[in-house]
């Protein structure tokens, strides 16, 4: 019964405002999370885009075809119940932010780093009122707790959809800064996305690209970009 999956019943899924929100309908019948919560989602064009993915669907219903759906399920189900453990998790990625950690050697690759995110770094210190100390090596830098508890209210201030969808911006990119700027406007998801990978980057120029490494890297860079379009459409 594990792979069991409903077939479509309906004919049409719509959006419908709620008080709280907008619904998901499928012919009048509201959607539900699967722990049987209402499907409220935070604005219309993201409801949109759920319905738009049930719509979609023909014969079974196939979940992996539904990111929008699955992210704002755990919005609802997960992120709401365990609110400041997510977003406690999440701040912990400045005491390590990708960005923070340079390579030693060699000299071309770390004036790369610079160049590229020196910029994300002052931005940071500036809109996030978050100044991040940078080093040379894998040794851990202590980060001023002040700066940390501060990014903490940041995430903590950003509500549940949006949590959800700043999970995986952090979590796949693995910086705090970047996920901010690319929440913030300051990057596009695509250079967000790159900006993560100046060190694969500097490999694959190097020694070519693994085929497999290749696909694993494609599947995040979705995931990373579905990820800023859903925090986008919360606004």
């Amino acid at each position: 019964m594990s792979n069991w999956r409903p077939k479509r019943f309906w004919k049409a899924a719509s959006v419908v405002a709620d008080e709280g929100g907008f619904a998901v309908h499928l012919d009048g019948r509201p959607v539900k999370t699967p722990a049987k919560q209402p499907l409220l989602l935070p604005t219309h064009a993201l409801a949109t885009l759920v319905a738009a993915e049930w719509d979609a669907q023909s014969g079974l219903v196939n979940p992996e075809t539904m990111p929008v759906t699955r992210m704002a399920n755990s919005a609802i189900d997960k992120v709401v119940s365990q609110y400041h453990e997510v977003a406690t998790l999440l701040t912990a990625y400045g005491e390590t932010d990708h960005l923070c950690y340079r390579a030693t050697h060699p000299p071309a690759l770390a004036a790369q780093q610079a160049l590229a995110w020196d910029p994300l770094l002052e931005w940071a210190a500036e809109a996030l009122q978050a100044p991040l100390k940078a080093t040379a090596g894998i040794a851990p830098i202590a980060q001023d707790p002040t700066v940390l508890a501060r990014l903490h209210d940041q995430v903590l201030a950003l509500g549940n959809f949006k949590l959800a969808a700043f999970h995986d911006l952090v979590s796949i990119s693995g910086s705090l800064v970047l996920a901010f700027a690319v929440g913030q406007g300051r990057l596009t998801a695509e250079e967000g996305w790159h900006l993560s990978r100046l060190d694969e980057s500097w490999q694959i120029a190097l020694w070519g690209e693994d085929e497999d490494a290749a696909a694993a890297a494609a599947l995040k860079r979705e995931a990373f970009l579905l990820a800023a379009r859903f925090f986008a459409l919360c606004a």
